[in-house]
């Protein structure tokens, strides 16, 4: 009798465990593609390297894709997918481009917030409220990604601003979009998405010339850099078939602690007070959110 009471909740606290982990795992795997991808950036052309970047990723899907034998998905399930790839490689490409104009710091809160927040309302529309301790994380989370990403000096003007909301928008689409390709396999999501942000980045490369000679190094940590901000893709659309869109968003957003961390124990970067007080907020945020 009392196993028959315990054994539920037990239950369904570990199911929610899943798509938690699947979240934690994107965030490292999208925060060091970012420390490889802005490290190597600040030595090479920002958008031919995204390009490059996109290339390895996109034959690391196909290869897990067909190795797996995973099932190829419907039509419209593919549709949604290169949809998503669109608008997530338009967002990053307007992203790389504020990098390059000296302004990347200003508009990553910006873009960071206006990117969770939107798939966090539509997440609430679709899935109703979450429990009252999530909604405490979703607050954490949101502070946590400010303080993480905002800039040390400086003003955020119109110009700036409007970048910054666009860059958070496209990023929005990507989540929403790719989370209407419904529980097709990651892997072919994968390709799809990253097919279509290739294609993006490459007319982008190719309109504004930006085809530069690189270092094999940097070629390197293009590729690697690709290589684990798709295996990142992946996790995320598994993280969100198996929970929340709202959950998986605010999780997976935190990815910039990451970035933080690994630039300051590889180039020695200071690490401010706001900074450490943001990633603290974003720790607590995770176990809260898991409790919906």
């Amino acid at each position: 009798m009392i196993s028959s009471v315990v054994w539920p909740p037990r239950m369904a606290q570990s199911i929610q465990l899943v798509p938690t982990g699947f979240g934690v795992a994107a965030v490292l795997a999208w925060g060091t593609s970012d420390f490889l991808g802005g490290y190597a950036s600040k030595r090479a052309n920002a958008f031919f390297l995204t390009a490059i970047s996109h290339a390895g990723a996109l034959v690391l899907a196909i290869a897990l894709a067909l190795g797996t034998n995973a099932i190829v998905p419907p039509k419209a399930s593919v549709l949604w997918a290169l949809a998503a790839g669109a608008c997530g490689g338009a967002a990053l490409s307007l992203f790389y481009g504020a990098l390059a104009s000296g302004q990347m710091g200003l508009t990553a809160p910006v873009a960071a917030l206006v990117g969770a927040a939107i798939p966090a309302v539509v997440g609430i529309a679709t899935d109703g409220w979450p429990s009252k301790l999530a909604l405490t994380g979703f607050a954490l989370a949101a502070i946590g990604i400010w303080l993480i990403a905002k800039p040390e000096n400086g003003k955020l003007h119109t110009e700036e601003l409007a970048k910054a909301i666009l860059a958070g928008v496209g990023f929005a689409l990507f989540y929403i979009l790719i989370k209407r390709a419904g529980d097709a396999s990651a892997f072919w999501s994968a390709v799809s998405s990253r097919f279509a942000a290739l294609v993006m980045v490459s007319g982008i490369v190719l309109v504004g010339r930006h085809v530069r000679k690189m270092d094999a190094s940097h070629v390197g940590m293009g590729i690697a850099a690709g290589i684990l901000d798709v295996s990142g893709t992946m996790l995320f659309i598994r993280a969100t078939q198996t929970g929340r869109l709202d959950a998986a968003v605010m999780l997976t957003s935190m990815y910039p602690a990451i970035t933080v961390l690994l630039a300051r124990f590889f180039l020695a970067e200071r690490l401010t007070g706001w900074k450490l007080l943001g990633m603290l907020a974003a720790l607590a945020a995770v176990p809260l959110i898991a409790m919906r």
